[in-house]
Formats: structure tokens, sequence, C-alpha cells
């Protein structure tokens, strides 16, 4: 069932995107070559604390994970597309690091993700990520009272095909609210003027994952949470919390 907000749970939902927003920005400043991903979790989870949020990923366990995630970031670097586990690696110039963050505040969830170079870019590196950001956009774009869920999916699809890259197969955006997921999913791909129309109130976390080999196909690493490429190319992610309006689509987790 799709719940559609209330502009005032819209508003409270803008306050839990903004600590997302202050995380990310936090982790981005702070990785650096020789940083853990153990380091950037703490730097996340410190945010949280200060603002008097929690985490919805910490111990989160789904179907087909087999154990609790245990930290509140998601940490992906380079042929880890998302999932991926804070731990001891220290970052190394020209990685590719994905950063996904979620947090709740006076009962409503925030979800965003976002990717960048450690050190040295690659200008390939940096054209999949580019690409991975104008998906969003045009994803987010699509967004509005009137187009339906497909109109999303096609709008992000054809940016990533068209620039050559594979889409995480089976997974994308999902509903937002109360909980992190919720219906309706937000597929990456899709026809146009197909799935539930979109209304005022409908809040959707949206986020094309790319894969630069140009194949959809992935794999599940040993610790049970990390999905990795099948042929070892880098891979990129994007997310926003987007609420649908009369006004338009408002981004909630934009600083």
């Amino acid at each position: 069932m799709v719940e559609l907000k209330a502009d005032t749970s819209i508003d409270a939902m803008r306050e839990s995107g903004r600590v997302v927003a202050r995380a990310l920005s936090a982790v981005r400043r702070a990785a650096a070559v020789g940083v853990t991903l153990r380091d950037l979790d703490e730097v996340a989870h410190q945010v949280l604390k200060d603002a008097g949020a929690t985490s919805p990923f910490l111990h989160y366990h789904p179907s087909f994970a087999p154990v609790p995630f245990p930290a509140t970031l998601c940490t992906s670097v380079n042929d880890a597309v998302v999932h991926g586990v804070p731990d001891g690696y220290r970052l190394c110039d020209g990685d590719l690091l994905s950063v996904d963050f979620g947090a709740v505040l006076d009962g409503w969830a925030g979800d965003s993700a976002i990717s960048f170079i450690v050190g040295t870019p690659r200008p390939e590196d940096v054209r999949l990520i580019e690409t991975a950001e104008r998906a969003l956009a045009a994803g987010i774009a699509a967004a509005v009272v009137g187009n339906r869920i497909g109109d999303i999916a096609h709008a992000i699809g054809t940016v990533c095909r068209t620039a050559g890259y594979g889409i995480l197969e089976g997974f994308g955006g999902h509903g937002i609210g109360r909980t992190m997921h919720e219906d309706p999913g937000v597929p990456n791909e899709g026809r146009p003027g197909s799935g539930m129309p979109l209304r005022h109130g409908m809040v959707l976390a949206i986020e094309p994952m790319l894969l630069a080999g140009g194949k959809d196909f992935f794999h599940t690493a040993p610790d049970g949470w990390t999905l990795r490429t099948d042929d070892g190319s880098r891979a990129a992610h994007a997310e926003h919390t987007v609420a649908i309006t009369r006004a338009g689509p408002r981004v909630l987790t934009a600083l």
C-alpha cells in the first residue's frame, strides 16, 4: 500500500533529509587516502548523534542477507555497487567510493547516496559518476503529478543505456516514509506511461546504480551484503529522497 504524505509530513521528512545531506557531506570531506571505511562510518554516526537521529541501516536485516547490517553507512569501493560494509580497508589514491546513508528523525526516514573519487580521478570514472548524477536528475525531473512510475524508470534507463552502462539487475528505488523501504518500487529501467500514477504526497527514493562494463550482472561478496560487478568493472550510485508535489518534485535530501 502506498501512503500519501501530508504537506506537514513532507516538511518533517525534509528535516531528516537535511541530516542525511550533512552526514554525506561530512563523509566526503573526511574521505582521503589512508582513511579507513570504518573511520567514515564513525563520522556519519556522529552526525546522527548530534542531530538526535537514528540509523535505519544499522541492524537492518532483510530476507536476502545472512546477518543484520552492522553499520550506519554503506561504503562501496570500485567494483562494489551497493551495500558495502565499512571495515578496515584504507582508501587508496584513485578509488571510486559510493556512499549510501539514511537517517530517521522524529519518526521520518531519509535516504541518499553519492559517488566520488578519492585522490586522483580517472576520466572514465568521472564520466561514470557524472552519468549517474544525470540519470538521477532525469528521474527526478520525471517525478511529477500525472506521470507514472514507468516514466521515472524510462528517464533513468535512457540516460544509462545511451551512455553504454549497465544497470544493477533487480535493484532500484522505493517508497519511503515512516520506514526506509515502502511501496512502490521504482525500477531504473522501464516503459514510459506504465506503472502506478504519481500523486501529490508520494515520496520516493530514486537511485540509479550504473555498471561501467555495460553488463547488468553482479554477485554477492562473502560478507553477504556487498554486491560486486561480475566483470570487475567499476560502479557508481546516486540517490535522493524526492516528494511528488503539485508544484513539482521536491528533493528532500539536498544540502
